[in-house]
């Protein structure tokens, strides 16, 4: 097949949104897509992936498969993926392709948040928050319906703030405390709301940050990097311009798709594979004290992958249980 006519696929699916995107082999972005997981990611994908196919216009001849995010797995099994990669090498690899010189990058998601450290184009150090939803999306999203204004106008309300407000943000329970507080106080909402984008800032740079050598061009990405407040006040406390683009929000699915590319190996993608069923079951082994649990890919009765065992029983016992 003439490579010109060869694309990839790539997917992110995380705990609140799912991405995709599909490339041609110069790496340009034909189709993507970005939905909320709903707590139900195989059928985000089916979703992502109906929409792709609808938005491409024409038919291609997909051959790779990337996918990376906290679901990588289960999907990689789902969809033969060529490529299951973590989110730090996928982010990565997607900036370095539109940012070749970045030295830092900052992404603030949904639930996590993380920091990648560039050097001459090798990843050299990261960190990772999975445990405190403080400084994320969510986090955001819960502030303001309690303010009672749109996510989506938090930025231009932290642009009009005069005085921004000190709000405690190393901890969700503290930082919604003191809001509270600052709100019967009688601070103004453009204020709190200047305030709240300090601390998440704050709370990002003395926890993630913690340690690294932050030094510019500074990348930021997620779905809170398209918050101007947040941005502004990013560039404020680093006293570093910071970059955000178009495709901050897709670059896990951009990497993946191009580590697809660069893959060795080929699949024969079929867009229909939306329609099949498949589902996961779990079960603990007991096999031995670790006690793993497992978790069980099926498509009907057929096991299609196990993972989570610490040792080979584990897996044995998944294929047994779901012997034809």
């Amino acid at each position: 097949m003439n490579k010109d006519n060869k694309f990839y696929l790539g997917l992110d699916i995380g705990s609140i949104s799912t991405k995709g995107v599909i490339i041609d082999k110069d790496d340009n972005i034909i189709a993507q897509s970005y939905l909320w997981t709903e707590g139900d990611p195989i059928n985000a994908v089916k979703k992502v992936i109906e929409e792709l196919k609808e938005s491409l216009g024409k038919e291609v001849k997909i051959v790779g498969v990337g996918t990376t995010g906290s679901a990588r797995e289960l999907i990689g099994t789902i969809f033969n993926a060529t490529v299951i990669k973590n989110e730090i090498t996928a982010h990565a690899i997607g900036t370095l392709k539109f940012h070749p010189d970045v030295r830092t990058i900052f992404e603030i998601g949904g639930q996590d948040s993380k920091i990648i450290i560039i050097d001459n184009g090798i990843v050299v150090d990261y960190a990772m928050n999975t445990l405190c939803v403080a400084g994320t999306g969510s986090f955001l999203s819960s502030q303001a319906k309690r303010l009672a204004i749109p996510v989506e106008e938090f930025g231009d309300y932290a642009l009009r703030s005069k005085k921004p407000s000190k709000i405690a943000g190393r901890c969700t329970v503290f930082a919604e405390s003191d809001l509270v507080h600052k709100i019967q106080m009688g601070h103004t909402r453009e204020d709190i709301i200047a305030g709240l984008c300090d601390s998440i800032v704050n709370n990002y740079l003395n926890n993630v940050g913690k340690g690294k050598n932050i030094e510019m061009p500074i990348v930021f990405q997620g779905g809170v990097s398209k918050n101007i407040g947040v941005l502004k006040s990013f560039e404020k406390i680093t006293n570093s311009e910071v970059i955000v683009d178009e495709y901050g929000h897709l670059m896990g699915a951009i990497g993946v798709a191009i580590l697809a590319k660069q893959s060795d190996k080929e699949i024969d993608f079929d867009f229909e594979i939306k329609d099949l069923n498949f589902r996961t079951s779990g079960f603990e082994c007991g096999g031995c004290p670790n006690n793993c649990e497992i978790v069980c890919v099926l498509q009907g009765n057929k096991i299609l992958d196990a993972w989570g065992n610490r040792c080979e029983i584990g897996r044995e016992k998944a294929l047994a249980k779901y012997k034809q």
